[in-house]
């Protein structure tokens, strides 16, 4: 059974008990108060029987008979009794022994009696005169009563199913109404794949339930999104790092290996290979990180840092081995040092997915790195001779797989800006796109004072 029917179901139980229960109630009062009401009319027969026949003692019997008939209403099934002393009945016509001498009694020692014989009312009282002690019983059914009753329950059965459809109708709509920001939802999840894992379901304004799943729906969509991207580019990332030392160490030994050299070269090369292994070390314990999105991990291993000496080493390597033309300007203050926590490694690997990304798009051009200082952050800038990044493509070029490359004729993954991004993040920094005076493209990284 589907949640809206159960809700409707529910609902209309509870509604239904409770109008059944009021109903019950509304229905028994009733009857208390009819059958209260006709024993108050037996008592007034009573009263006014005594009356005409004890009291009156100039009149006889067939005129108070014709009295009595004439001008008190008969009720259905009406038998009146008046014994004496000696439990006789008396003064009226019929002196049948209707109630026995044990009820006669009752009525004599209680004074006033009331109660029900079947479908009958009975009432007795007893009454003193001057002709003797009396006791007066009469008795009725309360057909009127049960006519009534009869028809308060047709009534009343009609609209406990007429409320009761109308209930489980409204409480179906209801439940369809609350349901329907939850049936939203899921028309929404189902759009969800492998191929979109950037899809999120909306979120309302409201503080409901249905809300709150969605936001929990979303925050673990972005953690599947992170986990899925980290294991379907940890290759391509690995890759993209790795490309470098791999070749060097590779041409290294082929060269050394072309002719015969001295003790003194073989060791030049082999600390050579060694190095880039120690390089290639550092990138992949680096990369093991980024891939775990671990934070605690990575900021277990956060160290101080000079900026200004990180890039010089940047500069040195890209020359070294890249021959590329790469500028770093120091514009800090003398007294300034650039004193940063962060993962080094993994800071490195960011500027160096800047630096390569400026050189692609600048056909190789001079790329700049100056190092500035605004309070209470440092800023690096990297700037390019290219024509820029459009600012309709801005946002798009941290998101992973996001390449321009085949434009420009060359090969990318998509995956060197959204890298950088990911690790200044992780490292409490920013990355923001900007345009220079010269209309040259400029990425200022953001890491804050130390």
């Amino acid at each position: 059974m589907k949640i809206k029917d159960r809700i409707a179901l529910y609902f209309t139980l509870i509604s239904t008990s409770m109008l059944f229960a009021v109903l019950c109630m509304v229905y028994f009062t009733f009857m208390k108060f009819l059958q209260a009401d006709f024993f108050e009319r037996l008592t007034d027969r009573t009263m006014v029987t005594a009356k005409l026949y004890l009291e009156a003692d100039e009149m006889s019997r067939d005129a108070l008979s014709s009295v009595r008939h004439q001008y008190l209403q008969k009720l259905n099934g009406e038998v009146i009794r008046i014994y004496d002393s000696q439990d006789r009945a008396t003064f009226i016509g019929d002196s049948a022994q209707y109630w026995t001498k044990a009820t006669i009694n009752r009525v004599r020692n209680l004074k006033h009696l009331q109660y029900k014989d079947g479908e009958r009312q009975v009432v007795g009282i007893y009454y003193k005169d001057n002709q003797g002690d009396f006791v007066i019983l009469a008795s009725a059914t309360d057909q009127g009563t049960h006519n009534r009753l009869e028809k308060l329950l047709k009534i009343m059965v009609v609209t406990f199913v007429s409320i009761s459809i109308i209930v489980l109708w409204l409480s179906r709509w209801v439940a369809e109404k609350m349901l329907k920001p939850l049936k939203k939802f899921m028309g929404e999840v189902k759009q969800v794949g492998s191929e979109n894992l950037a899809f999120r379901v909306e979120e309302n304004q409201t503080k409901d339930e249905i809300n709150l799943i969605a936001q929990s729906f979303n925050h673990l969509m972005e953690e599947l999104e992170q986990a899925f991207i980290l294991q379907k580019t940890f290759v391509a990332n690995a890759s993209h790092e790795l490309r470098t030392p791999v070749t060097r160490m590779m041409m290294t030994a082929e060269l050394a290996l072309l002719k015969e050299r001295d003790v003194q070269a073989y060791q030049k090369v082999i600390q050579s290979i060694l190095d880039d292994a120690e390089n290639m070390e550092h990138i992949i314990n680096g990369l093991l990180a980024l891939a775990k999105m671990d934070l605690e991990l990575i900021n277990s291993q956060l160290s101080s840092v000079r900026l200004d000496k990180l890039l010089i080493k940047i500069q040195s390597d890209w020359q070294l081995h890249n021959h590329q033309q790469l500028d770093v300007q120091n514009l800090l203050e003398n007294d300034t040092k650039p004193q940063v926590s962060v993962n080094a490694v993994l800071l490195q690997i960011a500027i160096d997915n800047v630096i390569s990304n400026a050189f692609k798009f600048s056909g190789n051009q001079k790329v700049i790195v100056q190092l500035e200082y605004s309070h209470p952050q440092f800023l690096v800038k990297i700037i390019d001779q290219g024509p820029g990044i459009p600012f309709s493509a801005q946002e798009d070029v941290f998101k992973p797989f996001y390449t321009q490359s085949a434009e420009i004729g060359q090969k990318g993954e998509g995956m060197g800006l959204y890298m950088a991004n990911k690790i200044i993040t992780l490292l409490k920094g920013k990355i923001e796109i900007s345009v220079t005076a010269n209309q040259h493209n400029c990425l200022i990284i953001y890491l804050p004072q130390l």
